[in-house]
């Protein structure tokens, strides 16, 4: 699914745009809940998006523009990402920082009472994921989205692990496996939406904040076993 056939059922005529580009998006739209409706702020990637440091310093932008312009309205992360951009420009300006910059723009804003959801509805892959849809406070995506750290055969080369060995630990584990349904598996995403996607959006709004239960949902789905014994040891030890 593309941007163009997602916004109109996310929020139907209600979508106001305030940016559009090939890679970038941003505008607001509103979704009705049980306490009526309510205007949410989109920032959005598109066609696949590398993340430089020229979009991740726009997207901190929009961040703190909505904190200003619109306290306390929830910020939905629309993303369709193949991962950071690999260019030397981009590594030369320091693009770990600027993504580190995003990130902490993104943490504030949940500080000062912003709900963070994010909605993979293309592609999300490795670097250009971590800063954006991971920080969320629930992470969610459509049944035909790709997500994934790294192919196996680019796994293989920087791993040293013969190929037909990773794709043998992947028939046995989602750790080492892409697709959105191993990624649920592992307790990352809370849901997958299908259907009515303006319905998916409104009950995540209205969704009880918890703390992060990535981990025990991993081990609930079966999909990671020991992510949060290890991490109950390690505080208990701090």
């Amino acid at each position: 699914m593309n941007r163009e056939q997602l916004l109109p059922q996310l929020f139907g005529k209600t979508w106001k745009p305030t940016q559009s580009a090939e890679n970038f998006f941003l505008g607001s739209g509103e979704v009705g809940t049980e306490a009526g409706a309510e205007t949410v702020q989109v920032i959005g990637t598109a066609g696949a998006a590398e993340v430089g440091v020229d979009l991740a310093l726009a997207m901190a932008g929009a961040v703190l523009d909505t904190m200003r312009r619109h306290p306390g309205r929830a910020i939905l992360f629309l993303l369709d990402t193949q991962g950071q951009r690999l260019r030397r420009r981009d590594e030369l300006l320091g693009l770990n920082g600027y993504m580190a910059h995003l990130a902490k723009c993104v943490e504030i804003a949940r500080s000062r009472g912003h709900r963070i959801l994010s909605l993979v509805y293309g592609q999300a892959v490795s670097g250009g994921y971590l800063t954006t849809g991971m920080m969320a406070d629930a992470c969610y995506a459509l049944a035909d989205a790709e997500i994934k750290v790294m192919n196996l055969p680019a796994m293989a080369r920087i791993t040293k692990i013969p190929l037909e060995r990773l794709e043998a630990l992947a028939q046995q584990s989602p750790v080492f496996s892409p697709g959105v349904a191993n990624y649920r598996r592992m307790g990352h995403l809370l849901e997958v939406w299908q259907g009515d996607l303006a319905a998916c959006l409104g009950t995540a709004l209205h969704r009880p904040l918890e703390d992060d239960r990535r981990s025990a949902l991993g081990r609930e789905r079966g999909g990671r076993q020991c992510a949060e014994t290890v991490a109950e040891r390690v505080r208990a030890h701090a």
